[in-house]
């Protein structure tokens, strides 16, 4: 069958809607779009269809390479000032770029464009124009050190035009090797340093060569700040693939280099680090290496996870202590602060501390109030506002048509809509607009446009959605799984988007693996649509539940099983031997993989805040994570203010 036939008997279908149905539906949009795209005839949309625009850009755009410039100036100036125009505006200046046509590059430009190239582009369009002066200098010496790593190609000729007119002596050249050095990055140091003197040039690509692999001759350079910033550098970057010959290299240079304590930390930050994150013998003495003055809070969180590892509760005591006030305070550390003193003899110290984590609705608050038979902190709030207001907002032009966008499967375009229309909203109206945008079931802009001031983490309501509830119990239940879990589950993966497909080409709500879906349906007997089928709502969660039940048979513990649905069986295996028989909250504390460490907790909290969602009471997080029925179910109160002086 021609490719071309579905669409044009869409298209056919289409012409007997009548306009006002069309609107409302998402298929005309749709279909009108794909369409434009592949030059094909469609239906007219409504002359009042809100995204009819998208549709005119789309068309366009196909044509772009051939598009004469005086109707792409018309559409820019029809639509200026809007995200359709700002869309279209980048697509057309890469058709001008790849013309070289400077003058009409210059014409379409905005300073609205974020797009590092098309800057580039920018520069040269006004170099190879004549219109080169000091503040064209002074742009084109920013971008030059705007970074310490690659920049796009469209930028070489602005360079190479900067180094030709003087304005790229050898102290910027500098500039960029050190930064590039702090990045990382040999290749942009050689870059950087064509152009230097012959002497200067032998320098930096000996620096460059450093980067790439450490050499002795490092010995014999310059005492300089400089030298100390590259050595250190290329010593750390080395420390991340071989930490214990980075730490055997290093006594020779720091006392050839005349080191201090900054490059030094650099170093054995490096080393300790990718030591710890393995769990490697070295882990505890490589950490007591680094000075306090290069500790951050990722080496603090790994010295504590290093002697969780260990059981070695007076270390992890000791290296919780360590800690600056704020990240001890966080409910996560003032649970296992609470948890070593209990474990070291120290019980009132511990339930003094139980008691403030418990102040917090999520996971290590959620332990701690299971520990001291509290109930669950949640303090709820959803502002209330008139139908007016929300009338308000849902008109909005630019929401309006982020809206029609994104029920018509573009949501790349649907976002741009969203951020044009936020831009112009205070808080109370974002909130409303988080409230529509859920309307039209586009959860996922609770979890990204919320949190902006205070008092929104508490917007429960909309921060976790629930969509096909009932599909949700149903499946949870023929597997013997919490339905809670499941939500859990969904909110993490998609936020609820049944369209979503990751890198990996997990697909769905529940993100599955085309190749698992289909094992999973042969070995159940299920039917089996084929990869596409995963964004079918019943068939994902049908699939996703039934996965997720095999993991939990296979390893006997949900959070093991959490565990294996994020990082694959290899590694949860691997977990597993290492530390066999530990307590479920060390176990996870101390994954190796953070993206896995933080999914368990986010999960297992997930399954709280749902169950307050769908049954107002919740199973404790303590018996949920360990797979035991728990006698009776927890309840929720938002906690007095904490007392204060």
């Amino acid at each position: 069958m021609s490719k071309r036939l579905p669409i044009l008997l869409a298209a056919l279908a289409l012409l007997a809607l009548p306009a006002a149905r069309a609107q409302d539906d998402p298929a005309p949009l749709r279909v009108a779009l794909e369409a434009a795209e592949r030059g094909l005839p469609a239906p007219a949309l409504a002359s009042t269809h809100p995204a009819r625009r998208w549709v005119e850009m789309a068309a366009l755009r196909r044509n772009i390479d051939t598009l004469p410039d005086a109707q792409a100036q018309a559409f820019l100036s029809r639509y200026r000032g809007e995200a359709v125009a700002e869309v279209f505006r980048e697509a057309w200046l890469r058709a001008l770029l790849k013309r070289q046509d400077w003058r009409g590059f210059r014409a379409a430009w905005s300073p609205s464009v974020r797009s590092a190239a098309l800057r580039c582009a920018e520069l040269e369009a006004r170099q190879r124009t004549g219109a080169v002066d000091a503040q064209w200098t002074r742009e084109a010496q920013a971008m030059w050190r705007s970074s310490g790593k690659s920049l796009p190609d469209e930028c070489d000729p602005v360079f190479a035009a900067l180094a030709a007119s003087g304005g790229l002596d050898a102290a910027l050249r500098w500039e960029r090797i050190e930064l590039a050095a702090a990045e990382w990055q040999p290749g942009v140091m050689r870059s950087a340093a064509r152009g230097l003197p012959p002497d200067q040039l032998a320098l930096a690509s000996d620096y460059a060569a450093f980067m790439t692999a450490p050499h002795e001759r490092a010995a014999g350079w310059p005492k300089t700040a400089r030298s100390r910033l590259v050595a250190s550098h290329g010593l750390a970057k080395f420390a991340k693939d071989d930490p214990l010959a980075a730490e055997a290299r290093l006594p020779a240079i720091a006392t050839a280099l005349s080191f201090g304590e900054t490059e030094r930390g650099r170093v054995l930050y490096q080393a300790a680090l990718w030591t710890v994150a393995s769990y490697l013998p070295d882990s505890a003495r490589l950490l007591d290496l680094v000075p306090d003055s290069a500790y951050d809070e990722r080496l603090h969180e790994w010295r504590v996870r290093e002697a969780l590892a260990r059981s070695d509760w007076k270390a992890a005591l000791a290296a919780l202590q360590k800690m600056g006030a704020s990240q001890r305070g966080d409910s996560r550390w003032q649970w296992f602060e609470a948890r070593m003193r209990e474990l070291t003899g120290d019980r009132s110290g511990a339930q003094a501390l139980y008691a403030q984590a418990a102040r917090q609705p999520e996971f290590h608050g959620f332990l701690a109030a299971d520990r001291i038979d509290q109930p669950y902190a949640l303090c709820p709030w959803m502002p209330e506002h008139g139908a007016a207001e929300k009338a308000a907002v849902a008109a909005d032009p630019a929401l309006v048509r982020a809206m029609a966008l994104y029920r018509a499967g573009r949501s790349g375009w649907a976002i741009r809509e969203w951020r044009d229309a936020l831009s112009r909203f205070d808080d109370a109206q974002r909130r409303i607009a988080v409230e529509v945008a859920q309307e039209h079931g586009w959860f996922d802009r609770a979890v990204f446009d919320l949190g902006k001031a205070p008092g929104e983490n508490r917007l429960y309501t909309l921060r976790f959605p629930i969509h096909h509830a009932d599909l949700i119990q149903r499946e949870a239940r023929k597997n013997g799984l919490d339905p809670a879990w499941v939500a859990a589950e969904i909110r993490a993966e998609s936020v609820f988007n049944p369209e979503a497909r990751s890198p990996a080409d997990a697909r769905g709500l529940m993100q599955v693996l085309p190749s698992t879906g289909a094992a999973v349906a042969r070995r159940l007997g299920l039917p089996w649509g084929g990869a596409a089928s995963l964004y079918d709502p019943e068939t994902n969660i049908a699939l996703g539940t039934a996965y997720l039940r095999e993991k939990e048979a296979m390893y006997g513990k949900p959070y093991v099983a959490i565990a294996a649905y994020n990082a694959g069986p290899t590694p949860t295996s691997r977990w597993l031997s290492q530390r066999p028989q530990m307590d479920p909250d060390l176990w996870i504390e101390t994954i190796s993989y953070r993206e896995t460490r933080e999914y368990v907790a986010r999960i297992l909290a997930f399954s709280v805040l749902y169950d307050w969602r769908m049954f107002g009471k919740a199973a404790p997080v303590t018996a949920r994570m360990r797979g035991e029925s728990a006698a009776t179910r927890k309840a929720f109160a938002c906690p007095a203010p904490a007392a204060t002086g």
